[in-house]
């Protein structure tokens, strides 16, 4: 599929996801907050938002199993990983307390963003930065496990042969 198809269809896709987003009440933090809130005055009205996602994910997850390829790619993606480790709890939990606290996830916020409220406009530059603080402590980590591997091979390399 070329590129500017694909784009257009993302472009779309984002558009209703935008749409829906904001007819469900999940660009109100109030709202958000509400449905967190199982101790005070609870909301439940965002699991019925949920539910009707999670439909419409099981449909397309069926039709998809039957289909020899997606409709706007050349192949379905190949997931590298699918166990559950510290960094995904970590991040689960990272991603919990921020929404909680701020009442947004990153597609809320987004959209918050396009129709100007202030609060998304302070959140959206807080989550990129945590992204970009993410990718940092990732390239930090990665260097010093080539570091590390690249001290290993010396040592190998310095070290005689028996028998030589």
């Amino acid at each position: 599929m070329n590129v500017a198809r694909r784009n257009v269809v993302a472009a779309l896709s984002g558009f209703v996801f935008a749409i829906g987003l904001g007819l469900s009440g999940m660009t109100q933090p109030n709202k958000v907050v509400g449905f967190l809130d199982f101790g005070g005055d609870w909301d439940p009205s965002l699991a019925l938002v949920m539910a009707g996602g999670i439909g419409v994910l099981l449909l397309a997850q069926w039709a998809a199993r039957r289909m020899a390829r997606p409709l706007f790619a050349d192949s379905f993606p190949v997931l590298k990983r699918n166990e559950i480790d510290r960094r995904l709890v970590a991040g689960a939990a990272i991603f919990g307390v921020g929404w909680g606290l701020g009442g947004f996830c990153p597609g809320p916020a987004l959209t918050s963003c396009g129709i100007g409220t202030r609060a998304a406009l302070v959140f959206v530059p807080a989550m990129f930065a945590g992204f970009g603080a993410v990718r940092l402590w990732d390239a930090r980590k990665r260097l010093a496990a080539e570091d590390e591997t690249g001290l290993v091979e010396a040592r190998q390399r310095a070290q005689p042969v028996a028998g030589s």
